[in-house]
C-alpha cells in the first residue's frame, strides 16, 4: 500500500469498512469488525484503512493480495 502521512481515526476506519462490506468476504468483514472493537494501535488503524481503501475498484488479483494482508492483520 502507498505510504500516507495521515492518521485515520477509528471512526473513519469503521466507516470505510462499512462501505466496503458488500465487496469483502464475509469472514474478513467479521474479523475486521472484531479487530476494530479491541482498540488497535494507530499504525494498525492506518494499515487497515489503506487495505480497505478502494477495495471495490481493485482487480480480483489485487483483492486476493489485500485479503491475505487483511487476514494477517486482523487475526
Amino acid at each position: 500500500m502507498s505510504s500516507c502521512k495521515l492518521d485515520h481515526p477509528p471512526e473513519d476506519v469503521r466507516k470505510k469498512l462499512e462501505t466496503q462490506k458488500p465487496f469483502l468476504p464475509n469472514e474478513l468483514y467479521q474479523q475486521s469488525a472484531a479487530f476494530l472493537a479491541v482498540e488497535p494501535t494507530q499504525p494498525e488503524l492506518n494499515e487497515l484503512f489503506h487495505l480497505l481503501k478502494k477495495y471495490d475498484l481493485a482487480s480480483a488479483e489485487e483483492q486476493q493480495e489485500r485479503n491475505e494482508k487483511l487476514e494477517k492483520l486482523v487475526s
